[in-house]
């Protein structure tokens, strides 16, 4: 890649991580396929997003509860859900790579393309329903965290939104399910990352290292503005951009 390409994926990065940790979601629905419609393989993006969204996850843990978003002291509620979370996203993501170098890669490219159309959509339509909590369930955290870490280590997006959506659902308050996401990702992050170093041949560190930093620029400034900004309206631009974006990557693909 030349330097102007490196620098414009790290700003993509930036602009996609702030939106991601700012909101619970969509780094990886948002700029794996800005990558695949500039030309990448999916199979050489999905590591380096694994790798980006580690460090972004990392860095976000740690300002949020800095900043008291969240309690991340060890025994606390919250660090043991996000370890429960991260725990079971490991075996999800584990089964991702295994598909991931095991299927057709057309058969991955299709499913990765639905999967961002169809939360695209979700977002979409949530904006006009009305959802009730329900009682925290760890049996329906545990399931979330096993469908949302398959679709991250497949496809290298789809883990946030369900993850938070999900706990917010569930009856964990916004903030708290935001952060959360953010330490059990980079768990789960990590796991798929070096699995995908010890299955495959992947080499791309060049663009691994434009959207590092890029994500991790993303993560104090998304924290800050955590408390202020209106999910509402950025959650309606995301479903606007991730439907637009699984729409043209099943036109590049049929």
């Amino acid at each position: 890649m030349g330097p102007w390409l490196r620098v414009l994926i790290g700003l993509l990065s930036l602009m996609c991580g702030y939106v991601s940790l700012t909101f619970g979601g969509g780094y990886g629905l948002g700029i794996m396929p800005i990558l695949f419609l500039m030309g990448f393989n999916i199979r050489e993006v999905v590591p380096a997003i694994l790798l980006a969204h580690l460090t972004m996850g990392l860095l976000a843990s740690l300002t949020h509860h800095r900043l008291r978003s969240a309690d991340f002291r060890w025994g606390s509620e919250d660090a043991k859900l996000a370890l429960v979370l991260g725990s079971c996203g490991s075996i999800g993501v584990l089964l991702a790579v295994l598909g991931q170098v095991s299927l057709p890669r057309t058969v991955t490219e299709t499913y990765v393309s639905l999967m961002v159309l169809s939360v695209g959509l979700a977002l979409l339509a949530g904006l006009r329903v009305k959802v009730f909590n329900t009682n925290f369930s760890w049996k329906k955290a545990i399931l979330l965290s096993l469908l949302a870490s398959f679709n991250k280590g497949l496809g290298g997006g789809g883990y946030g939104p369900l993850l938070t959506g999900g706990q917010v659902l569930s009856g964990v308050e916004e903030r708290r399910a935001i952060a959360i996401t953010c330490l059990s990702g980079a768990t789960t992050c990590l796991v798929g990352f070096l699995a995908y170093l010890l299955a495959t041949a992947w080499s791309s560190w060049g663009l691994a290292f434009s959207l590092t930093i890029g994500a991790a620029l993303s993560a104090p400034l998304s924290a800050y503005t955590v408390r202020k900004a209106n999910p509402r309206l950025l959650r309606m631009g995301m479903g606007f951009v991730i439907t637009s974006l699984g729409i043209a990557m099943l036109i590049k693909l049929f």
